[in-house]
C-alpha cells in the first residue's frame, strides 16, 4: 500500500488535532494540514509511517508489516522521537519550529508550525533574475538557520529548492528534516541523494558527511537559483 492510499482520512483526530488533507509524503512519513482544535490553529502534522515496513489497519493504527519488521519498524519510530525532540530545541526565523511531538496509534507524530508560502522551486519562476542584493539575504539567513542545526550537532541532508520555503515576506525557511541525521564519526550515514544537489560524499554510507555536505547542497541552490539549471551530478562532474 502506498504512503497517499495509507493516510488518515480528513476529519480524522489525533489527540487534539483534526486533520484536513495530506500535504506531502516521504520515505518514512506523511505530513497533513491539520488544526489545532484547541487554539483554532493551522499546523503541519508528520506522522512515521516508514513505507516498506508499516501497514494501517482498520482502527488507524500501524503496525509491523511482518514479524521480521518489528526490530526495523521500532527502531524508526525511536529514531522519530528523538530527532523531533532535537528539533524542537530549535529557535530560528528560517527553520520550521517544532511545536510538540507525541505517541499515538502505535506511532509517533511531530506538530510543525504551518508555514504559509510557496516552495522556492516554484517562487522563483518569473522573479529571476534576482537582484544581487536579494541573492546575498537569502543565502544569509539559510547560513544563519544551518549555524543553528550545525551547532546543534544535526545535518539537513536534504538542501534542494522543494525544501525551502519563502514567505509572502521573501524570507526562507528550511523544510523536511525527514533526513537529517545526528554528526556521529563513529556511525555510517545512509545514501541521501538530490540529484544536482547532492554532494558526492552522500552518494554511499562510507561518505564523509558533515556541515560541509551541506553548505555543498545550498551552493547548488544558489546555482539554480542563478541559471535557472540544476548542477550536473556530483558523481558526474
Amino acid at each position: 500500500m502506498s504512503s497517499n492510499a495509507a493516510a488518515l482520512p480528513p476529519g480524522y483526530a489525533v489527540a487534539e488535532y483534526r486533520v484536513e488533507s495530506p500535504l506531502g509524503a516521504g520515505g518514512f512519513g506523511l505530513t497533513y494540514l491539520a488544526t489545532d482544535v484547541n487554539l483554532n490553529l493551522k499546523v503541519a502534522l508528520k506522522e512515521y509511517l516508514p513505507a516498506d515496513c508499516a501497514v494501517r489497519a482498520g482502527d488507524h493504527t500501524l503496525s509491523p508489516r511482518t514479524d521480521a519488521d518489528k526490530e526495523t519498524y521500532e527502531w524508526g519510530l525511536n529514531r522519530f522521537l528523538d530527532e523531533a525532540r532535537t528539533l524542537a530545541s530549535f529557535r530560528h526565523p528560517n527553520i520550521v519550529r517544532v511545536m510538540r511531538f507525541f505517541e499515538g496509534n502505535k506511532t509517533g507524530y511531530m506538530v510543525m508550525e504551518f508555514v504559509e508560502g510557496e516552495a522556492l522551486s516554484n517562487w522563483m519562476g518569473a522573479r529571476r533574475p534576482l537582484p544581487q542584493a536579494a541573492m546575498v539575504s537569502f543565502a544569509q539567513q539559510v547560513l544563519d538557520g544551518l549555524a543553528v542545526i550545525h551547532k546543534g550537532s544535526y545535518l539537513h541532508r536534504d538542501i534542494k529548492p522543494p525544501n525551502i520555503f519563502m514567505r509572502a515576506d521573501g524570507s526562507p525557511v528550511l523544510l523536511d528534516f525527514g533526513s537529517a541525521r545526528a554528526v556521529n564519526t563513529n556511525a555510517e550515514l545512509t545514501a541521501m541523494v538530490s540529484p544536482g544537489f547532492a554532494p558526492f560524499e552522500q552518494y554511499h554510507s562510507h561518505g564523509k558527511q558533515g556541515p560541509w555536505s551541506d553548505l555543498y547542497a545550498l551552493g547548488g541552490v544558489l546555482y539554480w537559483m542563478v541559471t535557472g539549471s540544476r548542477p550536473v551530478e556530483a558523481a558526474a562532474r
